[in-house]
C-alpha cells in the first residue's frame, strides 16, 4: 500500500506543481480558495506573506498532521500592484505597462505543520527586465492564451521568454515558488529528511 504523500501544496497551480515535482517530493495538490484581495496600506511583502499563510492555513485545516506549503506571487511596477488580468484589455494594459522596462516579482512562500503549531514563511524578490515591444509582438502573446491566469499577465517559463530581456535573483521564484528558500524552511525545521534522502 502506498503511504499518503507528507507535503500538501495548497495550490492549483501547474506551475508550482512542477517546480516541487522536480525535488522528487511526493505531494498532493489541494486549492485553497482564498480570495486574493489587497488589503489597503499593505505593501507587496507584507501581501505576499499574509496570503501564503492564510492559504496554508486554509488548506492545514484539512490535513493538520502534515506538512503544508502556501506561496502568493505578485508583480510590482511603479509601485501598483499587478494581479491576474481579468480579460484582453487588462493583460494588454499590463504589457504596455512592463514593456521595456524592469519591474520586481514577489513571491510569499508559507510552510506549515497546523498540528504541531510550526511555521514558517519569506518574501523573496526577484527584479525582471522586459524588453520593448511591438505592437505585432504584444498581439501575438495575447493570441497564445497564456497572460490570462498569470501575475503581471506573463509566464516566463513559456511563451513569454522571449519577452524577457534579464532577470536579477530566483528564477523560480517569478515561475511562482521560490525553491532554494522553501528547501531552506524544510531544513531549518527538520522536515526535509522526511521527503529526501539527497
Amino acid at each position: 500500500m502506498v503511504a499518503e504523500p507528507k507535503i500538501v501544496l495548497a495550490s492549483a497551480s501547474r506551475r508550482r506543481q512542477d517546480l516541487l515535482r522536480r525535488l522528487g517530493i511526493p505531494f498532493l495538490s489541494v486549492p485553497s480558495r482564498v480570495e486574493e484581495d489587497l488589503l489597503e496600506g499593505e505593501g507587496p511583502e507584507e501581501h505576499v506573506l499574509r496570503l501564503c499563510e492564510e492559504k496554508a492555513r486554509a488548506v492545514g485545516r484539512l490535513y493538520p498532521e502534515r506538512w503544508i506549503i502556501g506561496a502568493d506571487t505578485i508583480v510590482l511596477i511603479d509601485d501598483v500592484i499587478l494581479g491576474k488580468p481579468r480579460n484582453r484589455k487588462e493583460a494588454l494594459w499590463m504589457l504596455d505597462k512592463l514593456q521595456g522596462r524592469a519591474h520586481e516579482v514577489y513571491s510569499g512562500v508559507c510552510v506549515l505543520h497546523p498540528g504541531n503549531e510550526i511555521l514558517a514563511k519569506r518574501a523573496v524578490c526577484t527584479r525582471v527586465h522586459m524588453k520593448p515591444l511591438s505592437q505585432e509582438e504584444k498581439e501575438w502573446y495575447l493570441r497564445t492564451g497564456e497572460p490570462f491566469d498569470k501575475a503581471g499577465g506573463y509566464a516566463i517559463q513559456g511563451f513569454a521568454s522571449v519577452l524577457i530581456r534579464e532577470i536579477e535573483g530566483s528564477y523560480t521564484n517569478v515561475v511562482g515558488l521560490p525553491i532554494p528558500e522553501l528547501v531552506e524552511m524544510l531544513r531549518e525545521l527538520n522536515a526535509w529528511n522526511l521527503f529526501s534522502d539527497r
